[in-house]
């Protein structure tokens, strides 16, 4: 389907002054054949035209009502100027909105990303970075994966520093890990994938897509719940991941979020690991 000029493919915002670090990241993912679900970014300069309502908003609401038109379930992500880089993660200090369907939907999702800059928390994370200048949000709209497992992948541990593989994953959307709300599963590897350390966790409650597109909170049988929900295939899968990525990004220190449906791996998000 055709995109009207407004809402760019995921695949041509790599100007991340325009559209924001994370678009820009999954931009050159996409471009290098990594497995990036599909999606549109919109500018920081779109969203605020949409937001504000202001003589090109009516144009950009239009363009991206037409953009997810028939499509299934899509997150839309925030993707900051700034946000996903060396300097500054941004990482939890705005919002991701799971499971929008429809256009109403979708434009409302924005809105609330867009409103998530001015969260205190948000505030205060820029405060504590000195991060200056005005906020300029631009936006992911990302087909959704209903992923069997996901979770979020260090190339550096982030409490030690060692040069190790960090994964923390669980059943469902990786919003549960993400968001603390189970113990997900603890593997350390080494740099060249073999399998140090394997914990597992109490995954005793999923995020899951429902048939309407939903994300919602479902609980996990218990026979499941303590079960590892990663096969040494599927980590094998993860450091091949790794090293796609090591082909991409000049640095190769990498904070990535993964699902896999079945045995497909997606790559959902990537950052270079930042100490704020």
């Amino acid at each position: 389907m055709s995109v009207p000029s407004c809402v760019s493919p995921l695949s041509a915002a790599g100007d991340g002054g325009r559209f924001g670090g994370k678009a820009a990241q999954l931009a050159a993912a996409r471009g290098a054949g990594l497995p990036v679900p599909d999606g549109w970014a919109l500018g920081w300069d779109e969203v605020e035209a949409l937001v504000r309502r202001d003589r090109h908003g009516p144009e950009v609401e239009a363009a991206l009502r037409a953009a997810v038109a028939g499509c299934g379930p899509v997150a839309v992500r925030s993707s900051a100027v700034g946000e996903d880089s060396h300097d500054a993660s941004f990482a939890g200090a705005h919002l991701t909105v799971l499971g929008l369907v429809g256009g109403d939907a979708v434009v409302h999702g924005v809105r609330e990303v867009h409103a998530s800059a001015v969260h205190p928390g948000a505030l205060a994370y820029r405060d504590r970075l000195a991060v200056d200048g005005a906020i300029r949000m631009g936006v992911v709209v990302q087909e959704m994966v209903d992923a069997d497992v996901a979770g979020v992948l260090f190339t550096r541990n982030p409490l030690t520093g060692a040069d190790e593989l960090v994964i923390e994953a669980s059943w469902g959307l990786g919003e549960a890990v993400v968001s603390g709300l189970v113990t997900p599963d603890h593997i350390r590897a080494s740099p060249d994938g073999r399998i140090l350390e394997s914990v597992i966790g109490e995954k005793d409650v999923a995020i899951r897509l429902t048939c309407d597109g939903l994300a919602r909170e479902t609980a996990v049988p218990p026979d499941l719940a303590g079960m590892p929900c990663l096969r040494d295939e599927q980590v094998q899968q993860l450091h091949g991941l790794v090293r796609a990525c090591n082909e991409v990004y000049a640095d190769t220190a990498h904070d990535i979020e993964f699902a896999f449906v079945g045995d497909s791996l997606y790559l959902l998000q990537r950052r270079p690991i930042t100490h704020g």
